[in-house]
């Protein structure tokens, strides 16, 4: 058998099998959607918010006007006593709450601190941060107001006051994030790990399945087998990654930094190291379940250790050290610092080499690994 014919072959018994089939095609497109989803509304907006007033004075109205006039807050009704604003929250009713203390606008009129209390469903974190940030926003505009009269009350000219006021104006302009939503954010880096997932799955899947029985594969040398399995994936991957960065990317408005040539340059070693790491673990099983309860299992943990969702300082540091061998980890962030952030190539290179230099070693353990699994086959055959 060539070495095309060996590439077909493989090609044929990927597709033939549902598993396997159903994993990597069905999988790419699922998940393309699915795990963005919740997320399509990008910020969180107009979130129902109960008010408590117990100073119903003109200051706690107006406070109450510029919550409502808040894009983050929609002020849906008042109660009277903060039990009742709970039983909205508990009911769905509401998100959020705020308590304007009485006495409220006699204090600030004398200069006393004035406390006011908010709170939500901290269920949801982005809806609760909504809610907190549009209520400070409006509890900063009545401060505003508040010390806006009392300057005038001083004698101050009313330009020179309100200057005073507004001395420093924040421009934020985001430089990664332009949307500042949440899928721009977490889609690329998802997008590597479901790819790197559905490939280590589908590779496991079908040498677990093949190394008991007889075959093809028993009538070729181990290198032959590793090397076309790693093209015939690859194959398939190259249309499943143009699939992702390029479509999904464009689809869901993630910034694109990065030329065409150097995202393939760097997608390269990294699907040529998942496709090696997946036949190298495939040699450790002779279940065909089994790959994909492990695999689904680890996946958590290196979408953590990857460092996109949650900060590697709160990580233990012999985990990141031993995260290191998993592709997807070098593999997300360089693709992150290379793509989003437009990182230049010197600083991603150090991660390019460590892909190639992981690829290097899962090929090792994969061809020794097949190498043992026929030698066992052909004994028990004997």
């Amino acid at each position: 058998m060539t070495f095309w014919q060996l590439i077909l072959t493989e090609l044929k018994a990927i597709v033939a099998d549902k598993a396997i089939a159903v994993t990597l095609f069905g999988g790419v497109l699922f998940y393309s959607v699915l795990y963005p989803l919740p997320y399509l509304h990008q910020v969180p907006t107009e979130q129902q918010l109960v008010v408590v007033d117990l100073d119903h004075s003109s200051l706690s109205r107006r406070l109450i006007r510029h919550a409502d006039a808040s894009a983050k807050i929609d002020v849906i009704g008042q109660v009277t006593s903060i039990t009742q604003a709970q039983s909205w929250i508990e009911s769905g009713r509401a998100h959020g709450l705020l308590v304007i203390p009485e006495g409220f606008r006699r204090d600030l009129l004398l200069g006393k601190g004035v406390t006011l209390s908010y709170g939500g469903d901290a269920s949801y974190f982005l809806i609760y941060s909504a809610v907190a940030e549009g209520l400070v926003s409006a509890g900063m505009d009545a401060g505003k107001q508040v010390q806006l009269i009392g300057m005038l009350a001083k004698g101050e000219a009313p330009k020179k006051a309100a200057l005073s006021l507004n001395a420093v104006k924040i421009n934020s302009i985001p430089a990664f994030n332009p949307s500042l939503g949440y899928t721009p954010y977490v889609v690329p880096g998802l997008f590597l790990l479901i790819l790197h997932q559905t490939l280590l799955i589908g590779t496991g899947i079908l040498g677990a399945g093949q190394w008991r029985r007889k075959g093809y594969w028993q009538n070729i040398s181990p290198l032959k087998i590793v090397c076309g399995r790693i093209s015939a994936f690859m194959l398939i991957y190259l249309f499943f990654s143009s699939f992702y960065v390029g479509f999904c990317f464009y689809w869901y408005q993630v910034s694109v930094q990065a030329s065409l040539g150097l995202v393939a340059l760097w997608m390269l070693p990294f699907l040529l190291a998942t496709s090696a790491a997946g036949i190298a673990m495939s040699t450790l099983f002779i279940r065909r379940d089994l790959p994909t309860q492990v695999l689904l299992l680890v996946s958590m943990p290196i979408m953590f250790v990857s460092g996109f969702v949650w900060p590697l300082a709160l990580i233990p540091e012999p985990l990141i050290w031993v995260s290191q061998l998993i592709p997807a980890v070098p593999a997300i962030m360089g693709m992150i610092e290379l793509n989003q952030m437009g990182a230049a190539w010197s600083s991603v290179l150090p991660k390019w080499l460590q892909l190639w230099g992981l690829f290097g070693v899962f090929s090792l353990l994969a061809v020794y690994g097949v190498s043992k699994r026929l030698q066992q086959s052909s004994a028990s055959q004997s």
